[in-house]
């Protein structure tokens, strides 16, 4: 199903909040919004210049063509839901679909459909996130309490029941190769032993502040969205030692975080309908403001590749990209 959308462009001033008079203002960034048929819930850009997205509501997995501003829906099957989308080591989006619960491929030349469904003792799992490991292997999260492995080689699949039971959500891995998630109602980052599928849980620094997504800086720091504290962590795995910041606002809501490749961290939050990023080097953050009016964003899960961050928007049915230099 192809639909033509409206697309337009426009220059954005990042205003960098608390700046002092006479500080520099922060650059002019790039925005270009693109309307699609069905709310983006997570984005996946590829290296071809096009952007997948996980259509929820539709059952299907979204492509966005930024150069003609068109999308196209591929159905993945019945009762599907997809919710994750990151691209493989193959250059293929994975999907994790929580209504077929299972892990799915789809293949980017034919879009032909592959699924690896969770053992059948394991239904209702409500996938959520999926990431992959050094090795080629598949790690992903279930919000009803369960974590697990994919082998796209063998096909074999297993889960682990999670500590603390539902709130598995998203998960990550890092530079090194090693694989965390986090817990939304559980609160709490885990470390996964590969070899065995053991968790090991570590505290953030404050009770039920509902960690929500996870991502690693270069040096393999973990920045984790506090969705009830509000606040922006990062958890140094070496030394075991966190850091927290308050982003502006009086009641912040961090779902998403993503780092891009400088290093600069980039969260949304519900509370001001914003897309926030932050330097840890000078330890501010700046805002997205355009000149028009979105209503409730609602950005979902960022995403991006070098020079762009992309911002799902499911309150408006539009996908974001953020330019920046």
């Amino acid at each position: 199903m192809i639909a033509a959308l409206s697309r337009w462009c426009l220059p954005v001033l990042l205003l960098a909040l608390g700046c002092a008079p006479g500080e520099r203002a922060a650059a002019a960034v790039q925005v270009t919004s693109y309307a699609v048929p069905q709310y983006a819930h997570d984005v996946a850009p590829a290296a071809d210049g096009g952007v997948w997205f996980t259509a929820q509501g539709a059952g299907a997995l979204g492509r966005l063509d930024p150069a003609t501003a068109k999308s196209i829906l591929l159905p993945l099957g019945e009762a599907s839901a997809p919710h994750g989308v990151i691209i493989g080591p193959d250059g293929a989006p994975w999907v994790a679909d929580g209504g077929q619960n299972a892990i799915v491929r789809v293949d980017p030349v034919s879009h032909a459909v592959s699924r690896f469904p969770l053992p059948p003792s394991r239904d209702l799992a409500n996938l959520n996130t999926l990431t992959f490991d050094h090795r080629g292997v598949i790690w992903f999260t279930g919000q009803n309490g369960i974590y697990g492995r994919c082998d796209p080689r063998s096909g074999e699949v297993e889960v682990w029941t999670a500590p603390k039971g539902v709130g598995p959500y998203g998960i990550n891995t890092t530079p090194a190769g090693d694989v965390y998630y986090v817990s939304l109602a559980g609160s709490y980052l885990g470390a996964i032993d590969r070899a065995d599928g053991t968790v090991r849980m570590i505290a953030p620094p404050g009770p039920g502040v509902g960690t929500r997504r996870v991502w690693p800086d270069s040096r393999g720091g973990l920045w984790i969205s506090e969705w009830n504290g509000g606040n922006l962590d990062r958890y140094d795995p070496p030394s075991g030692s966190w850091q927290r910041w308050r982003p502006p606002g009086a009641h912040p809501e961090l779902y998403a975080v993503y780092v891009d490749e400088t290093d600069k961290v980039w969260v949304s939050n519900w509370d001001t309908q914003q897309v926030l990023r932050f330097d840890p080097r000078a330890g501010k953050f700046e805002a997205f403001t355009a000149p028009h009016e979105r209503g409730d964003a609602n950005v979902r899960q960022l995403n991006g590749r070098k020079g762009e961050v992309w911002a799902p928007e499911s309150g408006t049915n539009h996908i974001v990209r953020y330019k920046f230099d």
